[in-house]
């Protein structure tokens, strides 16, 4: 195997703080807040994931792009990501099914990486320090002038990003002759949230994130469905008011992660920014329903707030996340309502939580009685 040598590179945090690394030899620099993810395989799933729009992903397995990349492994159209900072970019790549290698993928949408980071390090001062903005710079820009354009990058709270990943115009998922009928709200969902509900005899169709109630209504859907999604819930006001009238007709309503977020804010129930927030694919979850742990795939950076929610006449707390006890489900207590701040689609991930798909057709069929 041939030696090449590669450009320097940098990332840049908004703190100033620097950590080196290597071009993988896409030029340019890319802006985004840096973020990391503990899985260690499903890498193209997660660059592809609409969640992780506007984020620099930071990946704690060492070895990136060792099995390539295949044309049926990702959950939207494009990478998603803003740039990708790794320990070892493996050029060269080994599996039966692979398509092609991660760096042509990644030339061909011109997504900037860093490698040969010591990315235990910078997960480490992620965890102490909090996520913040970052940019990646393979080009040479001194650090004077990235510091400047750095500071001009908006902070991910009260940043809207829904309208940058959803559909523009509605389409349709699974057989027309299905037995139920779904509405979705697409706020950047993800492909495999799509397959999960058509394989349960679902036929979906799905909206733009600012569709209205009347929109998805006149579907004559069985269910609503709110996906997940990257950015803050609280700028989204549109699907805030659709998600109030739909609990108020009491429709069957399934909401994960960032639509999680949005019924709860429908509810008067705040979010909040977290420190780290969750991302990786074996984050463990009780199911304070039936008492079982459940291993789930997480992606989030925003959270509901628990002693608000706790304190709702209305709402009950279903799912804890155990490492730190924050919001990981709820129902409602009157409505046909229930959501999710993780991710039993998985894709990566675990299967452990694919019941609650069941559990929403289920609701579906009970209400249709």
């Amino acid at each position: 195997m041939k030696y090449t040598t590669r450009q320097s590179a940098i990332l840049l945090l908004s703190d100033g703080t620097i950590f080196h690394g290597k071009s993988i030899g896409i030029s340019g620099k890319t802006f985004g807040e840096v973020c990391f993810n503990t899985g260690m395989t499903g890498y193209q799933e997660i660059f592809t994931d609409p969640s992780y729009f506007g984020q620099i992903m930071v990946t704690t397995n060492p070895h990136i792009g060792n099995y390539g990349v295949n044309d049926l492994e990702v959950e939207s159209e494009s990478v998603k990501i803003a740039g990708l900072v790794c320990k070892n970019f493996s050029f060269n790549y080994s599996r039966t099914g692979a398509s092609g290698s991660l760096e042509d993928y990644f030339t061909k949408q011109n997504l900037i990486c860093i490698s040969d980071v010591d990315t235990r390090a910078l997960v480490s001062y992620i965890r102490d320090n909090g996520a913040m903005n970052a940019v990646i710079c393979t080009d040479g820009t001194s650090i004077e002038e990235l510091k400047k354009e750095l500071a001009n990058v908006p902070d991910m709270e009260g940043l809207e990003l829904a309208s940058k990943v959803s559909t523009k115009e509605p389409y349709f998922i699974g057989d027309e002759n299905a037995t139920y009928k779904i509405s979705a709200l697409d706020l950047g969902i993800k492909k495999n949230i799509l397959r999960n509900l058509a394989k349960r005899d679902c036929y979906i169709k799905v909206f733009p994130y600012d569709s209205t109630y009347e929109d998805l209504t006149a579907f004559n859907p069985d269910g609503y469905f709110l996906s997940n999604g990257p950015g803050d819930p609280d700028p989204l006001f549109r699907a805030i008011e659709v998600a109030k009238k739909i609990i108020a007709e009491d429709k069957p309503l399934f909401g994960i992660c960032l639509g999680h977020q949005v019924i709860a804010l429908a509810n008067g129930v705040k979010t909040y920014k977290m420190f780290g927030g969750h991302r990786g694919i074996n984050h463990p979850v009780k199911n304070l329903i039936t008492g079982k742990g459940e291993i789930t795939s997480q992606n989030h950076g925003f959270a509901v707030k628990r002693e608000a929610l706790e304190g709702h006449p209305e709402l009950e707390l279903t799912h804890i996340h155990l490492n730190d006890d924050t919001v990981a489900g709820m129902r409602m207590k009157n409505k046909n309502c229930f959501s999710v701040q993780y991710h039993p689609e998985a894709s990566p991930g675990p299967h452990d939580s694919s019941y609650l798909f069941d559990q929403f057709v289920e609701n579906i069929k009970t209400s249709k009685v």
